[in-house]
């Protein structure tokens, strides 16, 4: 491809293909995101061969879930996510351990060899909540009680998945710090509580007065984005995924912008969200699965999937009752991206073998499409919640 006309091109086939399958679902009466995956899956090497994983798209795709996170984050108050962090946290704590223990103990019971469970483990252990906060967002149902835990617990599934992916690297390499990996955790832990606790009070002091001094003709908006990338970039030095720092920098500046800064912010995610979804489609590789033996693998590793987070997160807020229980399990089934990035580093290390990666990105893409009419039924009915109702204590 001329690289004069590789990014229009690829632009151009992405989100064309995205919406026009979106729109498709949505006449039928299902979530359009599932529509903009399987766009990925059509145009991607396997099927059509018009578009195949590249840089231009990768880096898109690396933007589009940092804007759906922070748009998802502009929507939430830091101080009714702080409200439900007791519940939050054994949600998180349960939807590791679960996960964790089935993708394990399913390749060790297949004969697969020990450090490879362990891996295929650790990939199912993190939730990517950009799918859940996008159909979540959708329908207008960011302020109840079941989205708020769903959100919170997946910021701290992200940090328990960083310290499992760096406690199963340590053991792939026959090495462990104990001290680098406690030092990480806190870090990103104290990051994360301490942008939540006192992001949106700076930011209501801090952007009135800075943006009254501007001259620019979109001043709120500048600021919002230096905001979103400058935290965003002080995550991943903390430790963390990006896309966690670009989440606290919308829940820090919720309540600080006005509505002309939210439109745009909102009109460059539906540019940009496309090929976030798009990419995780293209990763699909239906050649991996042409053994039965790898195929039936890849069946029992996605019901586990998708079982061990709605039991595992379900029973952490089993508190809050069933049906919020069940909308919680189903919210954290998503894995997204976070499984392949995973079962990339296992790939890319020789740990994994390609059989396995491409069961784990099985996994990753079926759970995320999965997700979505999921939520729709696990929230019928439900038209959204106070912003002020909150969690029964814990203790």
């Amino acid at each position: 491809m001329h690289s004069a006309v590789e990014i229009p091109l690829s632009m151009l086939l992405v989100f064309t293909s995205a919406k026009l399958l979106s729109e498709l679902f949505e006449r039928v009466g299902q979530p359009g995101i599932i529509g903009e995956i399987l766009a990925g899956i059509l145009i991607g090497p396997h099927l059509l061969a018009w578009m195949a994983p590249n840089e231009v798209i990768r880096i898109l795709a690396d933007l589009g879930v940092m804007f759906l996170l922070f748009r998802v984050g502009m929507e939430i108050k830091a101080a009714e996510l702080m409200r439900v962090g007791g519940t939050a946290m054994l949600v998180a704590v349960a939807g590791v351990i679960v996960p964790f223990a089935a993708g394990w103990g399913i390749c060790t019971l297949w004969g697969e060899p020990r450090i490879e469970s362990i891996f295929t483990g650790a990939a199912m252990v993190a939730t990517s909540v950009g799918i859940t906060g996008q159909v979540l967002a959708a329908r207008g149902l960011l302020g109840t009680r079941a989205a708020r835990v769903i959100l919170a617990a997946a910021v701290i599934d992200d940090i328990l998945g960083l310290i499992v992916l760096a406690i199963v690297s340590g053991l792939s390499r026959g090495e462990m710090n104990y001290l680098d990996i406690a030092l990480t955790g806190t870090l990103a832990l104290g990051f994360t509580a301490f942008v939540a606790k006192f992001g949106s009070r700076t930011a209501q002091r801090v952007l009135p007065r800075v943006g009254s001094r501007m001259h620019l003709a979109e001043a709120e908006f500048a600021v919002a984005m230096t905001v979103l990338f400058a935290l965003s970039v002080l995550a991943v030095y903390a430790g963390v995924a990006a896309i966690v720092g670009a989440f606290l920098a919308g829940m820090a500046l919720s309540e600080a912008t006005r509505s002309r800064a939210r439109d745009l912010t909102h009109g460059v995610a539906e540019l940009l969200v496309p090929f976030f979804l798009v990419n995780i489609g293209l990763q699909f590789d239906p050649a991996a699965f042409t053994s039965s033996g790898t195929l039936l693998l890849a069946l029992i590793v996605l019901g586990a999937a998708i079982a061990s987070k709605f039991i595992g997160c379900g029973l952490g807020a089993l508190r809050m009752g069933r049906t919020d229980a069940a909308r919680i399990g189903v919210g954290m089934v998503p894995r997204g991206e976070v499984g392949m990035i995973v079962a990339g580093i296992g790939l890319k290390t020789g740990i994994m073998s390609q059989a396995i990666y491409g069961v784990v990105v099985f996994m990753s893409v079926m759970t995320t499409m999965v997700a979505p009419p999921l939520l729709k039924m696990a929230f019928r009915g439900e038209t959204g919640a106070p912003a002020e109702e909150e969690l029964p204590r814990i203790g």
